[in-house]
């Protein structure tokens, strides 16, 4: 796994591999690594992910536990307001969350029979799939996500963003639905 959030990581594959970059919005969960690797049998080659997880940043960290502070003032609270100091030890614990994450999706992956490999990202997540696409030779994307219906509708989202820069497919799934599911026969998206 690449400790360092959005370095370059060595070309992992090369050697005739089939390389896919994975953007993921949230860990995998138990049959995800079974489906994303499912996608990919009876290739010839050997099969390398790149799994890229997005980094909780501190002030959404705190936003998500804390809510609005105009919620705090309508309920009588008081702001809360974080030190300098604070706000390290919220990035710091949200890096260490991460990298376990990373580091339990890209094993789930590899308990699959697959090589994966882990990046941490903490910019622009389109702007680290480029990288790690551009710099391994990817040939293919798959972003998976929870339902954004509003992004996706005026194409502000990952997949929509990748779509514009990126000269590889790419396959966008919802996150813990199956594929009937996503096709409209369940939870997934319909009429849209």
């Amino acid at each position: 796994m690449n400790d360092q959030p959005d370095t370059p990581q060595p070309t992992i594959g090369g050697d005739g591999a089939y390389v896919v970059a994975v953007l993921i919005e949230q860990p995998f969960r138990d049959d995800d690594a079974k489906i994303l690797t499912s996608l990919h049998e009876g290739l010839d080659s050997k099969v390398v992910y790149h799994v890229l997880l997005p980094r909780e940043e501190a002030p959404a960290v705190l936003e998500s536990t804390l809510g609005s502070l105009n919620a705090g003032d309508l309920m009588g609270m008081p702001p809360v307001i974080y030190s300098p100091e604070e706000l390290e030890e919220f990035r710091q614990q949200a890096s260490r969350e991460c990298a376990e994450d990373l580091a339990a999706t890209v094993d789930s992956i590899k308990q699959q029979g697959r090589d994966a490999v882990g990046h941490m990202v903490v910019k622009d997540p389109v702007d680290t799939l480029v990288s790690v696409v551009t710099n391994n030779g990817a040939n293919e994307v798959v972003i998976l996500t929870r339902p954004h219906l509003v992004a996706e509708f005026f194409h502000l989202d990952w997949t929509s963003k990748a779509r514009k820069r990126l000269g590889v497919p790419i396959l966008h799934l919802l996150e813990h639905e199956n594929f009937d599911e996503q096709a409209g026969q369940g939870e997934g998206i319909t009429g849209v």
